[in-house]
């Protein structure tokens, strides 16, 4: 199971630079301005070899004080309900404050752990300051400085000490499809025709979904789990912040699936929440069918499958080796199509290649037709090939010179491996060794 970790606290305490700290990256804009996080950002963060999902609550709505001190609250309601570990984020310069004091209230009352994070800490006179944090209630502050990562690893031992190791659930057991995108794309729709029973609700109105269910599917020659985010919403709370919900449901999903069908809407075309979720199979290592849906409701003088199809490809590059389907759920048009799809891609996520076969046919290739080109005058000499026994495709090449890789030759190693086996669907990693 995965665990997912939320970054909380109020406007301009360093959430969005912790994030891209612990996750490695720079997704997450930062700016001294408070309130700039308006899409929520997550990634994947890996310390001592356990892995987890990080979420930056962000997105808080401009408007008078009240309006944002409201949607702090629903911000950390919603990592209460969701997250298994919450990281309460306080600014040591500034000092305790009012809003502080309202967010440590929640979070007290909720079973999840909490871990109280004192940024900005950088010299003896900040460290003085942490102690009337502990009026809060959450126990010890473990003083951090986000922009440095000064303390960052003894943080990171305490969110890790409860999480299991290990990458995925076993490999016994029916393939599991997810069906994810945001809200109200016609997930629910879809799964109600295929298992042909009303299980989710589905309503006009977007966010009605919330539980995560696993649906047998037996029928017409297909035996497979659907997870679907499913199960019905109460209507006070279909107001709350979809996007965020979807984004962290989905995760769920995600991670417990081996092949996502991604839902588009047709008649919205691909939006940066399409992109987020799509980056997201794509770093989970998993098997992805892109599906468009309520293509019946397009106006096909301006649209053609290809120019639809063409932009979805030059927005998810570089990874665009993606079985892209048109469909009406309403009108059935193209259901079995993506079931039959999303099973030829969990055949090739799990296709197992023989050494022998790979040495026999692709060593020649990067051997003799088209070795790595020469760095400082040095050949690079690849010597042998073998596919990693793991749940999706790895393959390591040894070679003399490993590290004058670069990540042309990367990609070209990958669509010949593509093109020779059809791993159409399926994130494929490649690593080059010293021999």
């Amino acid at each position: 199971m995965s665990n997912i970790v939320a970054i909380v606290g109020r406007p301009n305490v360093g959430k969005s630079t912790l994030f891209n700290r612990l996750t490695e990256s720079r997704k997450a804009i930062v700016d001294e301005t408070s309130g700039v996080t308006r899409d929520r950002q997550y990634g994947k963060s890996d310390w001592n070899g356990k892995k987890f999902s990080l979420i930056d609550t962000g997105g808080y709505v401009m408007g008078g004080d009240d309006e944002f001190e409201s949607e702090i609250r629903k911000q950390v309601r919603l990592a209460i309900e969701e997250a298994d570990t919450i990281l309460f984020l306080v600014d040591a310069r500034e000092g305790l404050t009012p809003m502080d004091e309202d967010v440590a209230e929640m979070l007290r009352k909720s079973p999840k752990k909490v871990i109280l994070v004192a940024n900005k800490v950088d010299n003896s006179k900040e460290m003085d300051n942490l102690s009337e944090f502990y009026s809060l209630g959450l126990g010890e502050p473990v003083p951090i400085a986000g922009i440095t990562g000064s303390g960052t690893g003894d943080l990171l031992d305490l969110v890790v000490e409860d999480f299991d190791a290990g990458e995925e659930d076993d490999t016994e057991g029916l393939p599991r499809i997810a069906v994810v995108g945001r809200p109200n794309v016609g997930k629910s729709s879809f799964i109600n025709f295929i298992t042909g029973q009303d299980r989710n609700i589905v309503t006009p109105i977007a966010g009605t979904t919330r539980d995560s269910i696993y649906t047998r599917y037996n029928m017409f020659g297909f035996d497979f789990n659907f997870v679907d985010t499913a199960g019905l919403r109460k209507k006070s709370k279909v107001s709350e912040d979809l996007e965020f919900y979807s984004v962290m449901r989905s995760i769920r999903a995600i991670e417990n699936s081996d092949v996502c069908i991604l839902m588009l809407d047709a008649t919205q075309g691909l939006e940066q929440q399409d992109l987020n979720i799509f980056s997201l199979i794509q770093r989970n290592n998993k098997g992805v069918v892109i599906v468009v849906n309520k293509w019946d409701l397009v106006e096909k003088e301006t649209n053609t499958h290809k120019q639809f199809e063409d932009l979805i490809r030059s927005r998810i590059a570089p990874f665009t080796d993606v079985p892209i389907i048109f469909t009406s759920v309403l009108n059935k048009q193209r259901i079995f199509k993506v079931l039959e799809t999303a099973k030829q891609v969990y055949e090739a996520r799990c296709r197992r290649i023989s050494t022998s076969e790979l040495n026999d046919m692709l060593l020649p290739i990067v051997k003799d037709q088209n070795p790595p080109p020469s760095v400082k005058g040095k050949w690079i000499k690849i010597k042998y090939i073998t596919q990693l026994p793991t749940r999706y495709p790895q393959f390591v090449f040894f070679c003399n010179l490993p590290q004058y890789i670069r990540d042309p030759y990367k990609r070209f190693v990958e669509n010949r491996l593509r093109e020779m086996w059809d791993f159409h669907g399926v994130p494929i990693s490649i690593f080059f060794r010293a021999k």
